[in-house]
């Protein structure tokens, strides 16, 4: 069922934009049966950027979901973690220091994103309780605040170049094509694959630690395992489009309330369901205020931080 959502809501998307088509005019082009006006719009512009919403979506839910299953608490996110802001910092310093590299961007942000794990990890890990999830929590807002000081320190050393990288640090799918959807498409399917893997140890975690200790599993080995997993999906989406926070926690939340806490169940939900909401807050970012765009970190934001807000509230932390 999410899945024909999913399906439908991509044709809608499709359709909406400065020239709109209705879903049997979509539907026609895609057949082939399209005028050539129709199949250069969807064909160049929008179809790779729903795509590249798909797949970015679908990767932030995902990282989102084993994330909150690492730390056991359902607030972690990517980009509250640190982990985003850790592939900001190597992907804006190649783009305005090193352009020359910006083939290497992907590889970057991985490395980034590792690091500021790294940093996390060490800063959470005691000898006396190894590592523990708030813990982790703490060390990522930490995390996230020296690199955020970092981004904007190199915003301010090299303001001449920042408008070129303008766009892509408020998190815009604009102007991305299909070069881009073919770039991150492979290592997003190995993030999938990998991430499927974990969800026997993601189910564990959730049992809890004394649980775990029970059927033998390593607590701090399964953790940074599922840890990088997360990471690399956070770190490759980070690189190509910036930074789109709250898809990682909204979505895993959203996933549970729907469906349960089986990461079986949980965990293909969450990527189709972070597809689908990435993909609609872009649709409305390029159509609520046209021929302005709203990028779709900015939406997500606007819709996450108040969310966020609402499960503290709740008691979520």
């Amino acid at each position: 069922m999410t899945y024909l959502i999913l399906l439908i809501i991509i044709i809608l998307a499709i359709g909406i934009g400065s020239v709109r088509l209705s879903p049997a005019e979509v539907l026609q082009t895609l057949t082939g049966s399209g005028s050539e006006q129709w199949n250069t719009i969807l064909w160049n512009i929008r179809i790779p950027r729903v795509i590249l919403a798909l797949i970015i979506g679908a990767n932030l839910a995902v990282s989102g979901a084993l994330l909150q299953a690492v730390m056991h608490n359902p607030l972690a996110d990517p980009g509250l973690t640190g982990v985003s802001s850790g592939a900001a910092v190597t992907v804006l310093f190649i783009m305005l220091v090193m352009p020359e590299l910006s083939s290497l961007i992907p590889i970057a942000a991985i490395v980034g994103g590792g690091i500021a794990a790294a940093m996390v990890y060490g800063w959470a890990w005691t000898k006396t309780h190894g590592i523990t999830p708030i813990r982790i929590i703490l060390s990522g807002v930490a995390v996230n605040a020296v690199f955020g000081g970092v981004i904007g320190l190199l915003s301010i050393l090299y303001s001449d170049k920042l408008p070129a990288a303008l766009s892509w640090m408020n998190g815009s799918l604009s102007g991305k094509g299909m070069d881009t959807v073919l770039t991150i498409l492979p290592y997003s399917a190995v993030g999938w694959i990998m991430a499927l893997l974990c969800i026997r140890q993601a189910n564990i975690l959730r049992l809890g630690e004394q649980a775990a200790h029970n059927l033998g599993q390593n607590i701090n080995r399964v953790r940074i395992t599922l840890s990088f997993v997360a990471v690399f999906l956070a770190s490759v989406s980070v690189s190509m489009v910036g930074l789109v926070g709250f898809v990682g926690l909204i979505v895993p939340h959203m996933a549970r309330m729907m469906i349960g806490s089986d990461y079986k169940y949980s965990l293909p939900f969450s990527l189709a369901l972070g597809a689908v909401v990435l993909i609609v807050a872009d649709t409305i970012g390029r159509s609520m205020f046209s021929p302005l765009e709203i990028p779709a970190g900015i939406v997500m934001a606007m819709v996450g931080g108040p969310y966020f807000l609402y499960l503290m509230r709740k008691g979520g932390a």
